[in-house]
């Protein structure tokens, strides 16, 4: 893949892949079933709900939502779905205007607990969505480690829970679920 693209044409420069490792002290299954809920509040995802129309599988759409369900977050279609190995997507947030990207998480069987993997690819270098997914690597790796291992979030995903009702009131009018359809 040529991964310079032609900037006066409205194309990009995509930036290498970043890959985040993490040791997880818990079952793939379990692993897998909090990484993949759809049905409550991920404080590794910074607290939205995974909302799909028919579940999560290969080339379905889904949306990130706000606790209060009135605002999409992040939109996306899911690329790859290998229960308990592997699940692909895009990655559009709603209130950054760039083109998506492309999250990968990977699960393996470690002596003693899982192996988990995000990597992020084909977003652009320098851009936004690029700068927001790389920081927030280590948060969803850690929440999701602690949230597997204990049942609870760590501390950064319990104080996401307390600010959320204000990140709610920064959001813009465009962000509004009504504007990111599943279908």
């Amino acid at each position: 893949m040529n991964n310079t693209i032609n900037p006066a044409a409205g194309e990009f420069t995509y930036a290498k892949a970043n890959i985040n490792k993490t040791f997880i002290k818990a079952p793939i299954e379990s692993v897998w079933s909090t990484l993949v809920a759809t049905d409550k509040s991920l404080p590794f995802f910074f607290g939205s709900i995974c909302q799909t129309t028919n579940g999560l599988k290969k080339g379905a759409n889904f949306r990130m939502v706000h606790p209060n369900k009135k605002i999409a977050m992040v939109v996306g279609e899911v690329l790859e779905f290998d229960p308990p190995r592997c699940y692909a997507h895009t990655f559009q947030m709603t209130n950054i205007d760039e083109p998506p990207c492309k999250v990968t998480y990977s699960l393996v069987e470690k002596d003693g607990g899982t192996e988990f993997t995000l990597t992020i690819e084909n977003a652009i270098e320098g851009g936004k969505l690029y700068k927001e997914m790389v920081g927030a690597q280590s948060f969803i790796a850690s929440n999701l480690k602690a949230m597997a291992e204990t049942g609870k979030p760590a501390f950064t995903g319990k104080m996401v829970g307390v600010l959320s009702p204000i990140f709610g009131m920064l959001a813009k009018k465009h962000q509004r679920i009504e504007h990111w359809p599943l279908e």
